[in-house]
């Protein structure tokens, strides 16, 4: 007899779909997925069967594919099929080919959902693959998330059997009279998910016959800490993440007070992709002189006198643009320029604004990022200065300088440090009959 209450009651402490909702079964043939697609048929449930075939066992490949095929029929349930190259994308992408095949079949789950309209996924994994993901992530260095390894529930990923262990649902196979496929991949050691299951567990359960319902509870433990944790570091964000228009500004005293402070910095850049050993090289150095860089694959985080700033990572300088006289507007970068004509002579005291005599313009105008040996007279001096003396002088970072707008006459003069300092020779004066406005905005 099949667990049927137990099945929806599990699906009901968890909350994994609604009795309305369009489930999408992963199945491969084996007993964890045949034992599923029963259980789901058993209640009622809307649903139907995707099977994905690697090409990585020849016949038993194909084998495979027909028996889901035929259980698709004989069920009367909707089939989806794909085959994928995996070998080829493993070394195209240069990935493992356990890697590879994960990669492509969540791909196609997703495209497939979203094309028929399924409101979720169903997996066939049980306790027995959560302890072999947490013991996975132990051997390989984890954070919090990865001691509770596979959870019930993850975005439109449902995991339904994990209220099962694999002698359970061994058990249950043979009492049901399920017909399903063995894959012979899973007797060979060659995957570090194999090693684990039949040369390690075994061990492990010597030590603790009750093994599965031990990893269970502390996974559930681990995940209700996590839970916690999320909790914290979103107050921690605040509080303490100041978001201007040039960054992610974290004060440093603030860092220095956090407590435990490694593992409350990294849960506040982890959106930002920086690593746990950035993470310890950054808390080595919150005390050095600013202009100090850090990396991660999307952003870099500054060391910038009180603060650390994180920004999103520039490849190379920004395009040039372009103003002609008619030009309304240009975008360069997260920043927009304006230019209006007008024959009102007028000024006011404002950075973000340049104030030019129109006679003086030479078009058409560049807006461009500085560059080594750019000059300018700012306003109110007479001497030209080196640009990049005036950004010490400012005390400007480098990531703001880099982004920073130039614009430059068409004689190659600079007009103006967008945002910052005019150019004296561009400055209204009595002579002035008409009047171009440069006004900066953050997009």
């Amino acid at each position: 007899m099949l667990p049927v209450q137990q099945f929806q009651d599990f699906i009901a402490q968890h909350k994994l779909f609604l009795a309305d909702n369009k489930i999408l079964l992963a199945v491969s043939g084996g007993k964890d997925s045949v034992l599923m697609v029963h259980l789901f048929k058993a209640l009622g449930a809307n649903i139907s069967i995707a099977h994905c075939n690697f090409n990585l066992r020849g016949e038993e490949a194909q084998r495979d594919e027909s028996f889901v095929k035929l259980l698709a029929e004989t069920l009367n349930l909707p089939f989806h099929i794909t085959h994928f190259d995996t070998k080829k994308y493993a070394a195209e992408n240069k990935v493992s080919t356990q890697m590879a095949a994960r990669d492509l079949r969540y791909t196609w789950f997703e495209e497939i959902r979203q094309q028929y309209g399924y409101e979720y996924i169903a997996l066939a994994q049980h306790q027995n693959d959560a302890i072999e993901t947490v013991l996975i992530n132990l051997t390989r260095g984890t954070g919090i998330s990865g001691l509770h390894g596979i959870v019930p529930k993850r975005g439109r990923l449902i995991r339904p059997l994990l209220f099962l262990n694999r002698e359970q649902i061994n058990h249950l196979v043979d009492e049901n009279h399920l017909d399903f496929v063995e894959d012979s991949s899973n007797l060979s050691t060659s995957y570090t998910r194999n090693k684990l299951r039949l040369q390690v567990i075994p061990h492990l359960q010597e030590i603790n016959p009750n093994l599965e319902k031990t990893f269970a509870e502390n996974i559930a433990r681990f995940a209700e800490i996590e839970s916690f944790l999320k909790k914290q570091v979103k107050v921690l964000c605040e509080r303490l993440l100041r978001k201007k228009t040039d960054g992610i500004y974290l004060s440093i005293a603030e860092v220095k007070q956090l407590s435990p402070r490694k593992l409350l910095l990294f849960e506040l850049l982890k959106p930002f992709g920086f690593t746990s050993g950035v993470i310890d090289d950054v808390l080595n150095n919150l005390d050095s002189p600013s202009g100090i860089h850090f990396y991660s694959l999307t952003h870099e985080l500054i060391v910038n006198r009180g603060d650390l700033v994180v920004v999103e990572k520039m490849k190379g300088n920004l395009p040039n643009q372009i103003f002609h006289p008619a030009t309304a507007q240009i975008i360069f970068g997260s920043q927009k320029i304006s230019l209006v004509h007008t024959e009102e002579i007028k000024y006011e005291v404002n950075v973000n604004k340049a104030f030019v005599d129109a006679q003086q313009l030479i078009f058409p105008l560049v807006v461009r990022s500085w560059q080594n040996g750019d000059r300018f007279i700012p306003l109110g001096m007479r001497n030209l200065k080196k640009l990049s003396d005036y950004f010490i002088d400012e005390k400007v970072p480098v990531h703001i300088k880099r982004a920073c707008p130039i614009l430059v006459n068409g004689n190659g003069d600079i007009i103006w440090i967008a945002g910052m300092r005019q150019d004296n020779r561009y400055k209204l004066s009595q002579a002035t009959k008409k009047v171009v406005i440069f006004e900066l905005k953050i997009i």
